[in-house]
């Protein structure tokens, strides 16, 4: 009887602990499963765990030492104050790092080390302690950062503002007016890679008044010796001017501003439910996050913003800058298509008007914010116009033309890029009804078999896996020689049909030539779909997503001696390849697509290829209440193939959904098993062709 009571007691002590366990996770909230630590160390990934509000300009985050790209090493201890914008994973040894700020105590800040004791971070805030007793907190919201500094006792404490900091993008001019609460001005840096120049309007405002004394032109030191030991100080950023930078100061509170961004960030997290191994959960959030913190809304509540030639206007919508197109038009930008039609429909407003102020492939001299480049506008505007979002190409059109006619074919990855954006334009013109102008311009876009002739078919000269061989930028032979996304039907019979097709590709694959530390051929995993063997695709994104992988090549242009080798996205700080920058958002996204089942089969077209998703239920929230809803049957951890497919409980034979699909909702049940389904997704394929495209209007 004893035993039996012991025994008893066990279970129902065990299915407590559990009930405890489960309840713990469902109160949850998805913001609560990001790690803002991912990519934080040692040149993997250029991220940063800095507070920061969707789509915001203001991002406020560490400035440890030594630098790194985002300013900030995970496990740096000496920290030199802390920054207050940056874009996120980007090239170039980073960019941004305005407005440096530095709490110190005692009578010399260059003598009041900071040590870091303790540090947390997540959506929407940070916060770090010190050995000297220093603690700082901050919380974004919008274009305004909320920040809290507590000192332990001390005769003299203050600040230290550095007006000229920048991270690796250089420094230009400032001008500052100093107030008995604060100060407020503006300041111009370079751009990303140091090729623009970007203004950022600000206002910044103590709690409670402080003393200046200037150190140089651009550094002042804020006493605060008379001040609490617990100092506040609101910061805001405007692209317009220090007025809107003024109203954008609210008032709130820290809890009240870090509850708004989290609330923010959860509307922005939930658009996508997934179920399934609770770490993995964490990494998909995690990737998910970083999606969604560039572009930047650079326009007022009152409409106003600045284009990128300086000029002052207005819109009824939003108005987005700081764009790294050539990077994530691939997955970043068709992600938000598809999840925040709300808000994309405005950022391809604000693409579209750059062709209006003077589009420059990097950066003008006059940006509203910091940005990185925006080369394959021009397909992203296509692909948004063939997803039903307006796009008034009649006001552009002259400078859509006038981009393409500059483009640069001279290197032979390049002629491969150019002409992906002049099969765009003649799309475009033929939407336009200007049938004569764009034969022309296919017909130039045709010529891409010659470049790829002369350059790409012959795999047997001794530079094909060398990085930047021939002029071209950061990728080799092989990982350029697949990049005709808007024509693989053609592609195919270049490379000698099918069959010879096929056994490059496996030879790609087989000899770890695949490069996913950078962009150009990050779309080749998915280029089996197009043939009579699409399981092998579908086994290659789960591999590159979630197993243990070979990879040779790194962004300092060279295939190392010494390869990496392991998982590419995990839940740690030195989470991807080594020297991968994630690009503002471009390898995340790839994360994102590949873990919901489905990533973007051309961009230019509304077509998503499928595989089996991650997780074994995927649920993306749609506007009007819409959803569509996609489970796995037989869900493992090594059923990546996908057997069968069902669409609103109708057989669904095809390897490929469109947008169209998505958009309306519905329920997909994917079956999933070990060995491939060899006769599954081989009728009714989707192949991108040059001349025409008959599946769909």
């Amino acid at each position: 009887m004893k035993k039996t009571f012991l025994l008893l007691q066990a279970i129902m002590s065990a299915a407590f602990c559990f009930a405890q366990q489960n309840q713990g996770r469902v109160s949850q909230t998805s913001a609560d499963k990001v790690n803002v630590f991912i990519g934080s160390s040692g040149d993997h990934g250029q991220m940063s765990p800095a507070a920061s509000s969707p789509f915001s300009m203001m991002s406020v985050g560490p400035q440890t030492y030594p630098n790194l790209h985002m300013g900030y090493e995970h496990n740096a201890k000496v920290f030199l104050g802390f920054t207050h914008n940056r874009v996120e994973g980007v090239g170039c040894q980073g960019s941004g790092g305005n407005i440096l700020i530095k709490p110190f105590i005692g009578a010399d800040a260059n003598n009041c080390p900071l040590l870091k004791s303790t540090e947390a971070a997540g959506p929407g805030f940070y916060e770090v302690g010190f050995i000297n007793g220093i603690k700082a907190r901050f919380a974004v919201y919008q274009k305004q950062s909320v920040e809290t500094y507590q000192f332990p006792a001390s005769k003299q404490k203050g600040f230290l503002i550095n007006l000229k900091h920048t991270l690796a993008n250089r420094f230009v001019t400032e001008e500052h007016e100093l107030k008995s609460d604060g100060l407020c001005g503006w300041i111009e840096s370079k751009t990303t890679c140091n090729a623009g120049v970007y203004r950022v309007y600000y206002r910044l405002k103590f709690d409670n008044p402080v003393s200046f004394k200037k150190v140089d032109e651009h550094v002042l030191i804020a006493d605060a010796s008379t001040l609490s030991n617990t100092i506040g100080i609101h910061i805001a950023f405007s692209s317009v001017d220090v007025a809107h930078a003024e109203m954008a100061i609210t008032g709130h509170t820290y809890e009240n501003a870090l509850t708004k961004s989290k609330a923010d960030w959860n509307d922005v997290l939930n658009r996508i439910t997934v179920k399934g191994n609770p770490e993995r959960e964490k990494v998909f959030y995690s990737m998910l996050y970083r999606t969604a913190q560039s572009p930047y809304v650079v326009s007022e509540p009152d409409g106003s913003f600045r284009a990128s030639d300086g000029s002052l206007q207005h819109t009824t919508g939003a108005a987005y800058n700081g764009w790294a197109i050539w990077d994530n038009y691939r997955t970043q930008l068709p992600l938000l298509s598809l999840l925040y039609p709300e808000r994309y429909k405005d950022m391809v407003t604000s693409i579209a008007r750059l062709y209006q102020s003077g589009k420059k492939d990097y950066a003008t001299q006059h940006e509203p914010s910091n940005t990185v480049r925006t080369e394959h506008a021009i397909v992203v505007l296509l692909d948004a116009y063939r997803k039903g979002y307006p796009v008034d190409f009649n006001k552009i059109t002259d400078s859509l033309i006038a981009d393409v006619n500059r483009l640069d074919f001279i290197h032979p990855d390049k002629a491969l890029e150019s002409s992906y954006d002049t099969w765009a334009l003649a799309q475009i013109l033929a939407a336009q009804g200007n049938e004569e102008l764009s034969k022309h311009y296919l017909q130039k876009a045709a010529a891409y078999k010659d470049y790829w002739e002369n350059d790409f078919k012959d795999l047997s000269r001794g530079d094909v896996d060398q990085v930047s061989a021939r002029g071209m930028y950061q990728g080799t032979i092989w990982q350029y020689r697949w990049f005709v996304p808007f024509d693989v039907k053609g592609l195919i019979s270049l490379a000698g049909g099918e069959k010879s097709y096929l056994q490059q590709l496996d030879t790609f694959f087989d000899n770890d030539y695949y490069n996913h530390a950078n962009e150009p051929d990050i779309q080749v995993p998915l280029m089996y779909n197009m043939t009579t063997q699409p399981w092998k695709s579908q086994a290659l994104m789960h591999k590159y997503a979630v197993d243990t992988v070979v990879q040779y090549y790194f962004n300092d242009n060279s295939r190392g001696i010494d390869p990496f080798v392991n998982v590419i996205y995990k839940n740690s700080p030195d989470a991807y390849i080594r020297t991968m920058d994630d690009d503002a958002g471009a390898m995340s996204a790839w994360y994102v697509f590949a873990a919901i089942g489905m990533s973007p089969a051309c961009v230019g077209w509304p077509v998503y290829y499928l595989n089996v998703p991650l997780f074994p239920s995927v649920n993306i929230n749609l506007p009007g209440n819409k959803q569509f809803n996609i489970t796995v049957k037989n869900f493992t951890e090594h059923n990546r193939y996908i057997q069968s497919v069902t669409l609103n409980g109708k057989p669904f034979t095809r390897n490929w959904i469109s947008h169209q699909d998505l958009e309306t909702g519905g329920k997909m049940v994917i079956t999933a098993g070990s060995e491939p389904n060899k006769s599954w997704g081989i009728n009714d394929q989707w192949i991108s062709s040059l001349l025409s495209n008959p599946l769909l209007p």
